[in-house]
C-alpha cells in the first residue's frame, strides 16, 4: 500500500527526530560514564590528606626581651633535636660560657625556661645574643634563641620550640608511633615528621623522583639513613659518621 507524499514526509521527519533523540541520549550516557570514570580515577589517584597538615602549633611571636620571657610561663619542647647547642651558664656572673659547648638539645626534649637574657659571645663583633636559660641535673645552661642586630631583635624561638605538648598537638598519631618517638626509634611506616620527633634533624639528599626521598640523620652520634617512599619510611640503616 503506498503513502501519499504528505504522510511519507511526516514519517520521514518522525524517524529523523527519533534518530536525533537517540543519538543525543547515547552521547549523554557516554559523557556521564566518562565523567564518572574520571571522578573515580581522580579519587583513586588522590591520597587522603595528612592530618598533620591541620596541626597549627601556637606561636608567641616575640619581638623583644620582655615578650621573649613569655617562654617562662609554660614548659617548652624542642622541635628539632641535635640542631641547637647549649652552653654552661654562671648565675653568679650572669654570663654564658660560650667557649665550652655542653651538648645539643635532644628531640622533643622538655625544658623549663627560667629566664631570657642577652649576652655577648667572643668574636661576635659587638653583636649580642638572646639566650634562654634552663636547668639540667641541677646545673644552669643557656641556648641561643635570637640576636640583636643593628639594635633590632631577631628572635626565632617559634621555629625552635613548641609551647604546647606535641603529644597533644599530634594526638592523632597511634600509640605505637608515640612509643617509638619516646624511645627515639624509627620504624618502617613512620613519616618524616615522626622520624624528626624521634631522632632529630636530618639532611636530605637531592632526589629526581619526588615519590622517593633519602635523609641522613646525625642522631646524636648514631647516624642513620632513612629512605622514604610516598612519605613513609621504607628502609632504615646505620650511616657513617660525618
Amino acid at each position: 500500500m503506498g503513502f501519499n507524499p504528505e504522510v511519507k514526509q511526516k514519517i520521514q521527519l518522525a524517524l529523523a527526530l527519533a534518530i536525533a533523540v537517540a543519538a543525543v541520549r547515547t552521547g549523554y550516557v557516554l559523557y556521564e560514564r566518562h565523567a564518572s570514570n574520571k571522578k573515580e580515577s581522580q579519587a583513586q589517584a588522590a591520597p587522603p590528606l595528612n592530618p598533620d597538615y591541620y596541626v597549627t602549633p601556637k606561636k608567641l611571636h616575640p619581638y623583644d626581651l620582655k615578650s621573649a620571657r613569655e617562654l617562662t610561663q609554660q614548659p617548652v619542647w624542642v622541635k628539632e633535636g641535635y640542631r641547637y647547642p647549649y652552653y654552661p651558664y654562671n648565675p653568679g656572673t650572669r654570663h654564658v660560657d660560650f667557649e665550652h659547648e655542653a651538648g645539643m638539645l635532644r628531640p622533643i626534649q622538655r625544658l623549663e625556661i627560667k629566664d631570657v637574657i642577652t649576652d655577648m659571645a667572643p668574636n661576635s663583633g659587638g653583636q649580642k645574643q638572646v639566650m634562654a636559660l634552663f636547668e639540667l641535673d641541677g646545673k644552669s645552661y643557656a641556648v641561643q634563641i635570637g640576636l640583636i642586630k643593628d639594635g633590632d631583635y631577631k628572635i626565632y624561638s617559634d621555629e625552635m620550640l613548641f609551647v604546647q605538648d606535641p603529644r597533644v598537638l599530634y594526638q592523632h598519631w597511634s600509640p605505637d608511633v608515640w612509643a617509638s618517638v619516646e624511645k627515639h626509634e624509627v620504624k618502617p611506616g613512620m613519616n618524616e615528621l615522626q622520624a624528626d620527633f624521634a631522632i632529630g634533624m636530618g639532611r636530605p639528599e637531592k632526589q629526581d623522583d619526588p615519590s622517593w626521598k633519602t635523609v641522613h640523620y646525625p642522631n646524636g652520634g648514631n647516624p642513620l639513613t632513612i629512605t622514604y617512599h610516598d612519605g613513609k619510611a621504607t628502609e632504615i640503616k646505620p650511616d657513617k659518621p660525618s
